[in-house]
């Protein structure tokens, strides 16, 4: 009885077959020790190795291939010796390189080709300016006549399928990467697109990987390197971000090894983080006072005495720069849609000894619940979306995907897709945030998206806000049509003011915001009352209790308007109880995840949007008792959280079973009685 062990690799076979081919087409290739270039050399030795430990990725093969635009592609070739060792995919079909809690899956990384190769170009994606990557696989064996029988893998690895791996086709050689074919090859790869259905699956994959990586990353600091307060930490990241992401062709992207940890004045790691920052900004289109403001909230951390202080050859400036570029880099390269920073700032913040009235004031919405408002707000690629609390932006980071999903559905020409995205970001997107670093959060965010940073204000939106522009057109009105809001729930009306003065700039459009339910029931009756003369209230949403779980067990409600038009007693309101979203939260510190979609919640988010734009026809999975339509009186400012009402009245069919009840209890008795009767007579 054979088995794996006894069964000899036939790898060097295997080696020597494909190797054959790559010298027949004169391919210009590097074998295991062997110096492809400096960048790509750096990335492989810097990456996590196959076996788990610091560095020391070694891949069979390397090249560099050029297509006819001059564009370069590194190719990585993985050879293994075994039957059935190609390539092992997940139940989703894809490359399965991750444990279930988001940690790298090593067995597999080391045991199949394909599975090694993806893990090399994943380093490259995450430690190179190269975007596109070619991983091979190969494996084979030798069948009952001993021929060698071999099997190969071709996998797409890029920024744009989230470095997850995208199989390209069938080949039975190498021939594809020889100069005659290899134009048409990549022309085959440029072809391959995501879905949107997979694009969302791979995002939320990458986002709960973001979570474990960030709940690692915090404990990491945390623990091991003393003095760093909560707001250095979050500076910290934002600083170490800005340094790293560079702008091709003009801002090449600070190395972990420029940082010589010097004592030298002028030339410490600190300094060498500024510089790299402001250099970065200079080539930004911002205003100059945000550029400052920028680089003095960073520079206060950045050039303090204990962080840039030499110990063992090594500042903890250094360290800690290095453990958040390995652990976060590869996140913020791929150019997620997410609220990055959100993630990090409720992580960061999770940490903070808050009593829970602060806290409430710093919690930011979840990023399923941000995309709700924003398809509340009937948000497209043509709104004008503003936020007068921002936070870290999540808000105006969902409303922003939202608007580039739309104009992307809508466009036939890339050079006007081009166009209209960079118009989204730079004039459709408006927010303010007071608290200096919660806005550096914000601007880090947008930067991140690809900036729409332009106009993420740092005011007072109550006091020192009159609807302009904050650049570009600054005397220009931002002619805002959707308003998203999760305020503060200690201002005034639990945050309600803040709505009154948005909605009294607008001349249009949707309003939907999320805030504590008390608002509605009588904490923010004046406020409601004049938001009512001037607007519609749609929808009145009760959010389950657990929403911000681990943060805050306030209740709140999702409130929708129609804008500038006046809220008329007989006007329809939609009363839905959405206390069951079909999302189960935990708040384990050390669970791989704390959401877990346990029934239907993606449906149940789509049909809370459906019934608020279309009504009764649209309920499925929400029953009548949790949808109501009723009305409000617009001078109550107290009736907002109403429910279905509970018809007490007695039916027909309620009045037969009592009946039917009482009968058969009276039979029982009498049988019984009866019974007593004739033991005591002995029958």
């Amino acid at each position: 009885m054979s088995s794996k062990k006894t069964i000899k690799s036939v790898e060097p076979n295997i080696a020597d077959l494909a190797n054959g081919w790559l010298k027949k087409y004169k391919l210009d290739y590097k074998l295991e020790q062997e110096s492809l270039n400096s960048e790509i050399d750096k990335a492989l030795n810097d990456y996590h190795s196959k076996s788990g430990g610091n560095g020391g990725n070694i891949p069979d093969v390397k090249l560099l291939l050029q297509d006819k635009y001059l564009n370069y592609y590194p190719i990585l070739i993985e050879y293994k010796g075994y039957k059935d060792k190609l390539v092992k995919l997940d139940s989703n079909g894809q490359v399965d390189n991750k444990t279930t809690k988001n940690q790298p899956n090593y067995k597999n990384i080391k045991s199949y080709a394909v599975n090694g190769a993806v893990h090399y170009a994943n380093a490259i994606l995450h430690h190179t300016s190269y975007t596109d990557i070619i991983a091979i696989g190969m494996t084979g064996f030798k069948n009952e006549s001993c021929k060698i029988e071999h099997q190969i893998g071709v996998y797409y690895v890029s920024k744009n399928n989230f470095g997850i791996g995208q199989k390209i086709g069938e080949y039975s050689d190498f021939s594809f990467l020889s100069k005659e074919n290899f134009d048409n090859f990549i022309e085959k790869v440029k072809s391959i697109h995501l879905s949107q259905e997979e694009i969302e699956k791979l995002k939320e994959q990458r986002e709960r990987e973001i979570d474990a990586s960030l709940v690692q990353l915090n404990n990491d600091i945390y623990q091991n390197e003393k003095g760093l307060g909560e707001n250095d930490r979050v500076y910290l990241v934002a600083a170490s971000i800005i340094a790293t992401l560079g702008i091709p062709g003009e801002v090449a992207p600070l190395e972990k090894s420029e940082l010589k940890s010097s004592a030298e004045k002028g030339n410490k790691d600190g300094d060498i983080i500024l510089r790299k920052i402001q250099a970065f900004l200079d080539k930004k289109d911002l205003p100059e006072d945000k550029k400052q403001l920028i680089v003095r909230t960073l520079q206060n951390t950045l050039t303090t005495e204990n962080i840039n202080k030499v110990e063992n050859g090594e500042s903890q400036l250094k360290r800690v720069f290095t453990k958040i570029v390995d652990d976060l880099g590869i996140y913020y390269k791929i150019g997620l849609t997410t609220d990055f920073t959100g993630k990090l700032f409720n992580e960061m913040y999770g940490w903070l000894g808050f009593s829970q009235d602060k806290l409430n004031d710093v919690v930011l919405t979840p990023s399923y619940v941000a995309k709700l408002l924003v398809k509340l707000a009937r948000v497209d690629q043509n709104s004008y979306v503003w936020d007068f609390a921002t936070g870290s932006a999540g808000l105006l980071v969902a409303a922003m995907n939202e608007m580039l999903i739309d104009a992307k559905n809508n466009s036939t020409s890339p050079e006007q897709l081009a166009i209209k995205s960079a118009k989204i970001k730079s004039e459709q997107l408006l927010g303010l945030e007071l608290l200096p670093s919660v806005y550096m959060l914000a601007i880090l965010n947008m930067i991140l998206m690809g900036d729409g940073s332009s106009n993420i204000l740092n005011k007072d939106s109550l006091k020192d806000f009159e609807g302009n522009y904050g650049f570009g057109k600054t005397e220009n009105k931002f002619p805002a049509n959707a308003f998203v809001l999760n305020p503060p729930y200690s201002a005034k009306g639990n945050g309600m003011n803040f709505v009154e003065k948005a909605l009294a700039m607008m001349d249009k459009g949707y309003a939907a915001i999320i805030i504590q339910n008390s608002a509605g029931s009588g904490k923010a009756v004046e406020y409601n009352k004049k938001i009512l003369k001037r607007n519609t209230l749609l929808a009145s949403i009760k959010m389950p209790i657990d929403l911000f779980i681990g943060k805050s067990s306030v209740q709140t409600n999702i409130y929708v308007f129609r804008i500038n038009e006046s809220h008329k007693k007989d006007d329809i309101v939609k009363f839905i109880d959405f206390s069951n979203d079909g999302y189960t939260r935990t708040n384990r510190k050390k669970a791989s995840s704390n959401l877990k979609d346990t029934d239907h919640a993606k449906e149940r988010y789509q049909e809370i949007v459906d019934l608020v734009r279309f009504g009764k026809s649209k309920l499925n999975i929400l029953t009548e008792k949790e949808y109501y339509e009723g009305t409000i009186d617009p001078e109550n400012g107290a009736d907002w959280n109403q429910t279905a009402p509970v018809d007490t009245r007695p039916t027909l069919i309620d009045f037969k079973k009592t009946v039917s009840d009482y009968l058969a209890w009276e039979v029982s008795n009498l049988l019984k009685n009866q019974n007593n009767e004739d033991d005591r007579l002995g029958k």
